[in-house]
């Protein structure tokens, strides 16, 4: 399979112009799937209801989910993109996985970071994985990199591969995902963004460095905090399917969940 992730700076608040920014980065390039950043086509500071209003959309109806479908169909490829997602009178932090088919699965954040919690509504469906030709892909969204119990949840799903779309503002995430990949034994394609967001006397910096992880924790590549970039590799899929740790333990098998506090 060959995976990659899209690294760019939003433009607060104009979707036409961060669409168009993602179909220019991926032209000339080939991936099977695109990671991009979570709340991609929007930008990330809001600071009011109304605003997250105006600029989400239905899933998958809206502007945004169609644009990457018919880019999937132009590129053969599938995407899996953050955005802002209107459903009633709910908004939702959601990440969603198109290809050329249509929508494939739509995951919303279970986790959300600090002042999401004022804009959206936490995540209502369990985690979830879906089949993306012979591959199993897993979805979270940022801030779910803390909780073990997200990546652990996708992995024993089936998930070969976990797809991250992300702001990160925090310094910790890239490195800990090494140990969400190694304690699963997954691929990881984080993809973040970068820049800087002034808006209603708030400022969040965002820390880039999108990555690929082996699921035995090696980076396969890590880009810089600031570089703009659409990088894309090889990876042999197949990997993550052993989850042999020595001849006698098996990370699955030798979990003692009867033993586990997990309320």
């Amino acid at each position: 399979m060959n995976v990659g992730f899209i690294q760019f700076e939003p433009f607060w608040g104009n979707k036409a112009r961060n669409r168009k920014a993602v179909q220019a980065l991926i032209d000339g390039k080939s991936a099977d799937l695109w990671v991009l950043p979570e709340l991609f086509n929007t930008g990330y500071l809001f600071s009011a209801v109304e605003e997250v209003e105006a600029l989400s959309e239905a899933i998958p109806d809206g502007e945004t989910t169609q644009f990457l479908i018919r880019l999937s169909q132009t590129y053969n490829t599938a995407f899996v993109a953050g955005l802002a997602e209107r459903d009633d009178d709910r908004l939702y932090n959601t990440a969603i996985l198109v290809d050329k088919t249509g929508l494939v699965l739509k995951y919303r954040k279970v986790h959300l970071f600090n002042q999401e919690k004022y804009w959206f509504s936490p995540g209502d469906n369990p985690f979830a994985v879906a089949r993306l030709g012979a591959v199993t892909v897993g979805v979270m969204i940022c801030f779910d990199w803390i909780f073990p119990e997200a990546a652990r949840s996708l992995a024993l799903l089936g998930a070969q591969l976990i797809a991250h779309p992300a702001n990160l503002v925090l310094p910790f995430c890239q490195d800990a995902m090494i140990t969400r990949c190694l304690e699963n034994h997954v691929f990881a394609v984080t993809a973040n963004r970068i820049g800087t967001e002034h808006r209603n006397g708030q400022t969040l910096s965002f820390t880039g460095r999108s990555q690929i992880i082996s699921p035995g924790g090696k980076i396969l590549h890590r880009t810089s905090e600031k570089a703009i970039e659409a990088y894309h590799c090889n990876i042999q899929i197949d990997f993550a399917d052993d989850k042999q740790i020595t001849t006698n333990n098996h990370l699955f098998d030798d979990r003692r969940p009867e033993l586990y506090m997990l309320n």
